[in-house]
């Protein structure tokens, strides 16, 4: 059975940093490009950043560039997201996701709060 299971999420100030971080399980995680989007209430849900499956090669959202960070660790089976300078408007539900089999798998997806 396949599980993406995010944490990391929570309430920070502006101008503060979260990392989080995704794992899979049931998967050859090694296989897959790996992504993170986000959804703000009431919308769709947007492209923040990609990784392929080896790790070699990254893609970010303009609003994104510098100061998120995408990586993954293999023998962990876990993608992260670096995030540094967050603002009011990176508040949103965080999820990470593989596309396989003509669909998009995704996880739950953490909350991240920013606010004074």
């Amino acid at each position: 059975q396949v599980q993406l299971v995010e944490s990391g999420g929570g309430l920070v100030q502006p101008g503060g940093s979260l990392r989080l971080s995704c794992a899979a399980s049931g998967l050859t995680f090694s296989t897959y490009y790996m992504s993170w989007f986000r959804q703000y209430p009431r919308k769709a849900r947007e492209f923040v950043a990609s990784i392929s499956n080896s790790g070699l090669t990254t893609n970010y959202a303009d609003s994104v560039k510098g100061r998120f960070t995408i990586s993954r660790d293999k023998d962990k089976n876990t993608m992260y997201l670096q995030m540094k300078n967050l603002e009011h408007e990176n508040t949103a539900v965080y999820f990470c996701t593989y596309y396989a089999s003509g669909r998009n798998y995704w996880g739950p997806g953490p909350q991240v709060n920013v606010s004074s």
